[in-house]
């Protein structure tokens, strides 16, 4: 049976429109609470010095993957898959929703196909992020309804430098705008319906990958009017206050120019990067009105993905411009209050710098679409581990569901130590190692030691593998557990005393419902590293470490002692 409702056209005049989008309130406008009235509700909730996702009143871990893009646009087709994707260790899956295919008549809504992935989901015991694919994916309008894309009179198009329109809706029509804030409305309304008291969705995506390909901005009549404008005052009056906690990119772009507090963009910003700043303000209030139509209907998470600058990008346009890159962070936070979360999506080998880049003033760490395989394993790993992620997920995951690749192995080590990751996540007791032959050590100061990681090495070879990867808890006083893949670590202590550490236990096993199950001993040659012992000793080193294998992680906890 179809579920299907019927809404009537609100639109809104022009000066309202250009009151909202051009000036709209900053980050001094707090977005609302976070599904107030139910507190077992997916919700963010800061927790020590990370943000978490609570759900069901605890702290929940993402271990997620993103299907295909038309996968779920077809029930039957997903069937399948959502066993496949339970039995290799996921407990959320990230699947589009296109405003194309819930609203094909104006003011008509079939959710007749997302009623079947939820209770499909939740049959598999799943959680599902639905990626709200409205008036842009990629960049481009390719899945909005027919009736918008016939009708570019009413529904304007981006222009550029030439005066061609692409196929991108503009963010200075208040139709595209209202249009889109009003689908997303309905189908927040029917997941809370629906939904509301199983909670199998837990967080919304907003669009895909916004900003404008192929110029550095829209040229439209509409946005050269605008672009010509003052900068809005709340944006200037946003930059005043947080100028001393601007991130160093974005205020050296506002130092150039002196700092200047009132003018059109390029008076302010300069020419050049004018263009950009311009688009992801504008993006910015666009996609914010979108969210809090959103969640006045119903209060879940919501986050947007950024497609991030390549290493052959010369400059906006050839990577989306006006998107939440990290030079823009500032733009949208002042202009997207309703945004909980800027995410990257990391198809570069750089995860480190990604990483850190995104998780800067405030913004909570989420990868909602990346690799799988042994680098999926290791970003992972590290986003847990370093920077306290509330999830990580794949793309195209229904591909490489299988339970014996290395991130099915990877998630279930995961899926048995998320308990104590979240707990260690909040006390800050929790790091990650991330390894590659150009990135071959990597020293990680915990509690009162600092812990040398290394790719692992055989006795008597130099051969090292191509990357490896590990999380570690300071579990208590000398004591430390650790998960990692094709690794090895040795210690040395922080604190006054003995210089020398030794491996007093190191033991492997499993966690089972959080409790500690262990395994062999190792104290023997799986912890020797070195047989020259003299000159281990010389560099305050005992010759043993912690080791790990490369067919998957595994888990190890080790009770260290000193001596001279």
């Amino acid at each position: 049976m179809k579920t299907r409702i019927v809404l009537g056209r609100t639109l809104l005049h022009a000066a309202l429109f250009s009151l909202v989008l051009f000036s709209g309130a900053g980050r001094s406008q707090a977005a609302p609470p976070q599904a107030a009235s139910d507190p077992n509700a997916p919700h963010l909730q800061k927790n020590g010095n990370v943000t978490q996702m609570i759900l069901d009143g605890k702290p929940f871990l993402i271990l997620g993957g993103e299907v295909h893009n038309s996968s779920s646009s077809n029930a039957e087709y997903m069937r399948p898959i959502w066993p496949k994707l339970a039995q290799a260790h996921l407990n959320t899956v990230l699947t589009p929703v296109t405003w194309q295919q819930i609203e094909p008549e104006e003011g008509h809504f079939d959710f007749s196909v997302l009623d079947t992935l939820i209770h499909d989901a939740r049959a598999a015991n799943l959680r599902l992020v639905l990626l709200w694919m409205g008036s842009w994916k990629n960049g481009n309008s390719t899945y909005t309804p027919s009736w918008v894309q016939g009708d570019s009179k009413r529904f304007a198009l981006v222009q550029n430098k030439d005066g061609r329109s692409l196929q991108i809706l503009s963010t200075f029509c208040e139709a595209n705008r209202d249009a889109d804030a009003r689908a997303f409305a309905a189908l927040m309304r029917h997941v809370r319906d629906l939904d509301s008291a199983q909670h199998t969705v837990i967080m919304i995506q907003l669009e895909n990958e916004v900003g404008v390909l192929g110029d550095s901005r829209d040229r439209s009549p509409a946005a050269n009017d605008a672009f010509a404008m003052p900068v809005p005052k709340t944006f200037m009056e946003y930059l005043a206050k947080h100028k001393d906690g601007l991130l160093p990119e974005f205020r050296a772009i506002w130092e150039a120019t002196g700092f200047k507090t009132s003018g059109t963009w390029e008076d302010v910003f300069g020419r050049g990067p004018a263009d950009e700043i311009f688009m992801a303000w504008n993006y910015a209030r666009y996609v914010d009105r979108v969210a809090e139509a959103g969640k006045a209907a119903y209060s879940i998470p919501m986050y947007i993905n950024t497609w991030l600058v390549q290493p052959e990008d010369k400059g906006p346009g050839d990577y989306p411009s006006g998107g939440a890159v990290a030079q823009m962070h500032d733009v949208w936070q002042a202009g997207a209050p309703h945004v909980d979360i800027l995410s990257p999506d990391i198809h570069l080998p750089d995860t480190p710098g990604i990483l850190a880049s995104y998780s800067r003033n405030g913004n909570p760490v989420f990868i909602p679409e990346s690799s799988a395989g042994v680098s999926g394993s290791a970003n992972a790993f590290y986003a847990f581990g370093q920077f306290g992620a509330i999830g990580y997920s794949p793309f195209g995951i229904e591909d490489q569901a299988d339970p014996e690749s290395p991130l099915s192995k990877a998630y279930a080590v995961l899926s048995e130590m998320a308990p104590l990751i979240l707990q260690h996540q909040a006390a800050g007791t929790i790091a990650g190692a991330w390894l590659t032959k150009g990135r071959p050590s990597q020293d990680v100061v915990l509690g009162d030691y600092t812990l040398h990681f290394a790719l692992r090495r055989g006795f008597r070879s130099a051969v090292l593998p191509d990357s490896g990867y590990a999380l570690v808890l300071a579990t208590g006083p000398n004591e430390y557990t650790v998960s990692g893949s094709d690794i090895q670590v040795t210690f040395s202590p922080n604190t006054p005393g003995p210089p020398v550490v030794g491996l007093g236990k190191v033991e492997e096993g499993t966690f089972q419902e959080g409790h500690w199950v262990p395994g062999r001993w190792l104290n023997g040659d799986e912890t020797q590293l070195r047989y020259d012992l003299s000159p281990a000793a010389a560099e305050n080193q005992s010759g043993t470490g912690m080791r790990f294998a490369g067919n998957g992680p595994t888990i190890q906890r080790v009770q260290l002692y000193r001596y001279p």
